[in-house]
C-alpha cells in the first residue's frame, strides 16, 4: 500500500496500485469479455461473475490475508445511489479521477455509485471509453490494484481545465472546475454512502489535452494554473503524433508539439516548485508524453502494427486521436508501477 497526499482538493490520500500477479490477488478482475488475464484467483477467494464485462476474485467470508496477521474478512455489500458504505472487516480505498476523454468512462453522479462487485459504479465496467473497450482507470481499477478501488471517475470528454480559459467543442461539456464542483456538491462531506477519508483516498488529474488541442494556435500561455497540495498529475501525450494531426500540415503538428512542450515543462516546474514550497508534500507525475513517444518511436517491439494505423487490432490508436484499449493496458501498468513502487 501507499501513501499519497492529494492537490486541488487538499486533501491526503492512500491507495494501492502495483502490477498484476498470477493468480489474482482479492478485488482483482478475474474474467470478462475482452479479458486475457489470468482466471485463478488467490487462496482464500474466488472468481465471481459480475457482468459479461466483468468477474472479480471475492474473498470468503472468514478468509485471512496471507503474510498478515489473521483477519477476519466480511466482503462489502453493493450500494446503489444513496445508499449506506460498504461494511465488514475489508474496507475499500477511494478513487476520485478528474479529466478528459483519455480517461472518461461515463460516470454520472445520479446513477449507481461504485461498489463491490461495480467498482465503477456507472455505466457497469468499462463504462464508455473513447475507443469502446477499457482504458487506463479502468484497469487501474480492477486489475492493476492490490486492494478494493472504488472509482469515481468525474473525467468528461472533451473538457479543458476551465470552460471561461478555453472553450471546449461544446457548452455542455464539463470542465475540470465543474468535474471539482461535482465532487464537491456530492461526496466531499464524505457521506455513509462514500466514507473516504486521507487515508484511503486517491485524487487523479490528466488534463490539458483539449486545452492545446482547442488553441494552440492561438497566442498566449498555457500555464498549467492548478493550485494543489499532492497530488497525481499526468501530463499532455504528443497527440501531435496523433492520425488527426498527421492529416494535418506540417507547420501546424510542429506548433502543436511547441505548446504540448511548455505546457509539459509548466507544469513539471510548478510541481516541484511547489513540493519545495511545501514541507513534507509528495508529488507523482506520470510522463505520459514519454510513455506514448516510446512506442510510437517503436510500434512493433511494442507490440503494434506501427505508429499511424488506427481501429483495428493490433493498432496503437484506437481512433484518429486516441489510443487503443491494448495501448491503454500498457499506460496502467506504467501507472501502476509508479505509484506501487513508492517508498518513503
Amino acid at each position: 500500500m501507499f501513501k499519497l497526499q492529494v492537490s486541488l482538493l487538499s486533501v491526503a490520500a492512500l491507495v494501492s496500485v502495483a502490477t498484476a500477479q498470477t493468480p489474482v490477488s482479492w478485488w482483482g478482475q478475474c474474467g470478462g469479455i475482452g479479458y486475457t488475464g489470468p482466471t485463478v484467483c488467490q487462496s482464500g477467494s474466488s472468481c465471481n461473475f459480475q457482468n459479461d464485462y466483468y468477474s472479480q476474485c471475492i474473498p470468503g467470508s472468514t478468509s485471512t490475508v496471507p503474510s498478515q496477521p489473521t483477519t477476519t474478512v466480511s466482503v462489502p455489500t453493493s450500494t446503489s445511489a444513496g445508499g449506506s458504505a460498504p461494511t465488514g472487516g475489508v474496507q475499500p480505498n477511494y478513487w476520485f479521477s478528474f479529466g478528459d476523454s483519455y480517461t472518461q468512462t461515463g460516470f454520472t453522479t445520479d446513477g449507481a455509485i461504485p461498489a463491490t462487485g461495480n467498482p465503477l459504479g456507472n455505466p457497469p465496467y468499462p463504462g464508455f471509453t473513447a475507443v469502446g473497450g477499457t482504458n487506463w482507470i479502468d484497469l487501474n481499477t480492477v486489475q492493476f490494484n492490490n486492494s478494493l478501488i472504488l472509482t469515481y471517475n468525474y473525467a468528461y470528454g472533451g473538457a479543458t481545465i476551465d470552460a471561461n480559459l478555453v472553450a471546449p467543442y461544446t457548452p455542455t461539456v464539463l470542465s475540470m472546475t465543474d468535474q471539482v464542483n461535482q465532487f464537491l456538491s456530492t461526496v466531499a462531506n464524505k457521506p455513509s454512502s462514500a466514507p473516504w477519508t486521507s487515508g484511503n483516498s486517491l485524487f487523479s488529474f490528466w488534463i490539458g489535452i483539449n486545452d492545446i488541442g482547442n488553441s494552440y494556435y492561438q497566442s498566449g500561455s498555457r500555464d498549467a494554473a492548478t493550485g494543489a497540495r499532492n497530488f497525481l498529475f499526468i501530463n499532455v501525450p504528443p497527440v501531435d503524433r496523433s492520425p488527426l494531426m498527421l492529416s494535418q500540415a506540417a507547420s501546424a503538428q510542429a506548433l502543436e508539439k511547441s505548446v504540448i512542450d511548455g505546457y509539459n515543462s509548466k507544469l513539471a516546474t510548478r510541481v516541484a516548485n511547489f513540493k519545495a514550497q511545501n514541507a513534507g508534500v509528495q508529488t507523482w507525475i506520470w510522463d505520459s508524453n514519454t510513455a506514448f513517444g516510446a512506442i510510437l518511436d517503436d510500434p512493433k517491439g511494442n507490440g503494434f502494427v506501427d505508429a499511424t494505423s488506427y481501429g483495428n487490432t493490433g493498432d496503437f490508436w484506437g481512433n484518429n486521436y486516441h489510443p487503443s484499449s491494448a495501448a491503454h493496458s500498457i499506460f496502467a501498468k506504467q501507472i501502476g508501477q509508479l505509484l506501487g513502487n513508492t517508498v518513503w
